[in-house]
């Protein structure tokens, strides 16, 4: 998926994950896109500081 797949999936209502189950894409309070860890709740964000390039290949993600 590409980044504005990903974006227009959490906008539906979609579950999108990155790389295995353990990783979730969740959009915060502050609007920013985030690739969380569900095993401890760390985050890092979705892309890089330029807001184009994600932080996985794009293959990567998956809704099921």
């Amino acid at each position: 998926m590409n980044l504005s797949e990903i974006k227009q999936a959490i906008e539906n209502g979609l579950t999108v994950y990155c790389g295995n189950l353990s990783y979730v894409v969740v959009k915060d309070k502050l609007n920013q896109y985030l690739i969380k860890c569900t095993s401890n709740n760390s985050c890092i964000g979705l892309t890089w500081a330029d807001n184009t390039t994600l932080n996985a290949k794009e293959t990567d993600f998956y809704t099921l």
